[in-house]
């Protein structure tokens, strides 16, 4: 039958079909996803876009080369993000998480014990024993330059570390003001000392760093 004829009488379109077995024409649904596209979950596009921004910033974080470097399609990319902002703002909850709960691990301890977490957290942070941790650290503070939602994740960050530093030293009979002061030192340490080749003009390094963390612990 002709296919305009059908589409004039849709009575005679109907019975057409039912006659020599054609199904209706279905809804269009979504294409479900392939087997390599459901193993590569949300976390798993997060953790390789963080490797990304590690090596090249945010600037080198597009969706195009996330895809290829997890061999997968440009499409399948928007099966689990909205768009890039989705997946950045993705990169930011995760990497806050991760900073929040390593701090408070770190300055975890017993009543009386405050003054040794404080010296294990500077020499855990002084260490630079993770050096991608230093670079994903660089570039999410390059980022935050540029970007409103990443600032207000770094400035979350630091609030939560300089107040779990200030704890401690509270706990060690330090003044408010002390305590405070005390805390923005220890990170202007640390981060100083992680972005710095100290092993190059100091051949005694690690007498160095227990000598500085015992002047700012102390």
């Amino acid at each position: 039958m002709d296919a305009a004829i059908l589409n004039s009488n849709p009575k005679k379109s109907i019975r057409y079909r039912m006659e020599n077995s054609i199904p209706p024409t279905a809804a269009p649904s979504r294409t479900a996803p392939s087997p390599l596209r459901a193993a590569l979950d949300r976390s798993a596009w997060v953790r390789r876009a963080i490797t990304i921004l590690a090596d090249d910033g945010v600037d080198g974080l597009r969706v195009e080369i996330l895809a290829k470097s997890l061999k997968v399609t440009k499409g399948s990319f928007y099966w689990h993000f909205k768009d890039r902002r989705d997946l950045l703002d993705a990169v930011l909850v995760i990497w806050k998480e991760g900073r929040v709960s390593d701090i408070r691990k770190q300055t975890q301890c017993q009543p009386g014990g405050e003054a040794t977490a404080l010296l294990h957290t500077i020499d855990v942070y002084a260490a630079a024993r993770n050096r991608k941790g230093i670079h994903i650290e660089a570039a999410v503070r390059d980022w935050a330059r540029r970007d409103a939602q990443a600032a207000s994740v770094v400035e979350e960050v630091d609030a939560e570390r300089l107040a779990c530093a200030c704890r401690l030293f509270l706990a060690c009979g330090m003044s408010d003001s002390e305590a405070r002061a005390r805390s923005v030192m220890l990170y202007a340490y640390v981060f100083g000392v992680s972005l710095m080749r100290c092993d190059r003009f100091a051949p005694d390094l690690l007498e160095l760093k227990h000598w500085i963390a015992d002047r700012i612990a102390r």
